[in-house]
């Protein structure tokens, strides 16, 4: 097989860069190692920035988006029992975030690439093996499909199969720095089948630990709990896990937690997690294959989304006119924005988090920092830019 951009992974990144470079004329193909029903029901994100859903209406992905989704213009910090709302449009210029799971992207631009004639190949439990001469003229990617061992050559790569998959690691160890954090805690998610008890998402610091209170839908809830990093979720009773959260969401002048039938459990560690360079000869990384975040700044899945928003520019920018600039730019123009996306998730999760071992000057320190957004008009603006999305540019 030939092509222009072989794309290794079928998740929203991949599968959002197969779209725009399809619609600029750019051919390409997507090997994505499991099958088709897997992709679409893998739980992740569901927060999206004002630019991912900008993009997403701008490629045809937008019609369920845009029926089914629920904008959000705000955020409600909770601390020492009492509320106070981060209003976005009033700080950022009229932007706002929308609540759409990542697998609901998923299943739509998944359709749009299998109905349009013409459209990009895209090719389940195509598992990729190897990235050969990566910085060559010709990379080629190994993968085996429907039993056999095939190769697809192409004049670049992107990597966008996560953390664990292949093209992170073909990168050369000597020309490659890491840079790691991990959180002291994790968190116990919950997805509930109950009507959510707030419009928007809060974010709440407890003495007994973080809460979070999201949704999925207006008819399933999200609900998530700081707890220790061994923690098993099968400890923890139905009952015990409401409990938990009506104390540490519990407001000074009385709030009603709305319970429900608890349909999954899981455990999410926290860390931090960053590749330099993201490029090597013209294999390129996108997404968690280059970067994570922990989940309390909402920015994972909005990275990756900027990552192959930059790629695409990139790839057209060339076609157009011949001039590599963009691409060679694309490692350092997209670790300008990872890192600011770094900052600003480890200032959300080490303010509302407890740590282990918080000591009470530590304690009083983070309760300080949220007095300061609830009370500074800039301190709550800052906060809201960073949340809503930092401009591409």
């Amino acid at each position: 097989m030939r092509t222009t951009v072989g794309i290794i992974g079928g998740g929203p990144a991949g599968l959002l860069l197969a779209r725009l470079l399809h619609r600029a004329g750019i051919d390409c193909v997507v090997l994505e190692s499991r099958d088709r029903a897997y992709a679409e029901r893998r739980q992740r994100a569901g927060i999206l920035e004002q630019g991912t859903v900008d993009v997403l209406r701008e490629c045809g992905a937008g019609e369920r988006l845009d029926r089914e989704g629920l904008p959000h213009q705000g955020i409600e910090l909770r601390f020492e029992g009492r509320g106070h709302r981060v209003d976005f449009p009033s700080a950022t210029g009229g932007k706002s975030v929308m609540v759409y799971a990542q697998t609901e992207i998923v299943k739509d631009l998944i359709a749009l690439q299998l109905a349009e004639p013409g459209g990009p190949p895209l090719l389940f439990e195509a598992e990729a093996l190897a990235i050969e001469k990566p910085d060559s003229a010709a990379p080629v990617i190994r993968f085996r499909h429907e039993g056999r061992e095939q190769t697809l050559t192409c004049d670049y790569v992107a990597g966008c199969d996560g953390f664990h998959g292949i093209a992170r690691r073909a990168l050369p160890a000597d020309r490659v720095r890491t840079f790691e954090h991990t959180y002291p805690y994790s968190w116990l998610g919950v997805l509930a089948d109950v009507a959510p008890s707030c419009d928007e998402l809060i974010y709440a610091r407890h003495r007994r630990g973080f809460a979070l209170h999201s949704m999925r839908s207006p008819q399933v809830s999200r609900l998530y709990l700081q707890v220790p990093n061994d923690t098993d979720p099968g400890d923890w009773s139905h009952e015990r896990i409401w409990d938990e959260l009506s104390a540490r969401f519990a407001l000074d002048g009385g709030w009603t937690l709305e319970r429900g039938p608890i349909t999954a459990t899981s455990l999410t560690p926290m860390r931090s997690f960053v590749q330099e360079p993201m490029r090597h000869g013209r294999l390129f990384l996108a997404g968690d294959a280059a970067h994570i975040v922990p989940p309390t700044g909402a920015k994972g899945l909005n990275l990756a989304v900027t990552d192959v928003i930059t790629l695409a520019r990139a790839l057209i920018h060339h076609q157009e006119t011949g001039s590599p600039e963009l691409l060679d730019g694309y490692s350092q123009t997209c670790l300008r924005r990872v890192w600011q996306a770094e900052r600003f998730s480890y200032f959300m999760t080490d303010t509302l988090h407890r740590r282990p071992d918080e000591s009470p000057f530590e304690d009083r320190v983070r309760l300080a920092r949220l007095e300061r957004i609830a009370s500074s008009p800039t301190a709550s603006a800052e906060l809201a830019e960073n949340y809503v999305g930092l401009p591409l540019s």
